[in-house]
């Protein structure tokens, strides 16, 4: 009967683990979905800028906001840190789309942990 409620014990400690474990996975689902979401409104502003960029004649005035200042950029270089800012805000919501994924395999095999140490601790209880 000891041994019965010792095993019972050390279930319901591996499921609080589980849980935690699952509640950090959520947490950090969270912030990535976060991310992303600032990824994702920061390239279609960079792509308007790009589609804009492409209107213009190549002698027209572009200025870039440094600070309070605004400061004359050449037509070149101003699309160049477009394209540059565009590829970075690419590869950056591919790494997290790809992390994300991982996160979604591991909150699966989280939660069928869970789900059978919950079934474990079920049967043990209705045997005993």
């Amino acid at each position: 009967m000891a041994d019965s409620s010792k095993a019972m014990a050390e279930k319901r400690q591996a499921l609080e683990k589980v849980t935690m474990a699952l509640q950090e996975l959520r947490k950090e689902q969270a912030t990535l979905v976060e991310n992303h979401q600032k990824l994702d409104s920061q390239l279609q502003e960079n792509e308007i800028v790009e589609k804009e960029f492409k209107h213009l004649k190549d002698n027209a005035r572009i200025y870039k906001l440094i600070g309070p200042v605004l400061v004359p950029q050449e037509k070149g270089e101003a699309t160049s840190n477009v394209q540059k800012r565009l590829e970075y805000i690419r590869e950056e919501l591919k790494r997290v789309d790809t992390r994300l994924k991982k996160l979604a395999e591991d909150q699966e095999t989280t939660s069928m942990s869970a789900y059978k140490l919950q079934m474990e601790m079920q049967s043990a209880s209705s045997t005993a």
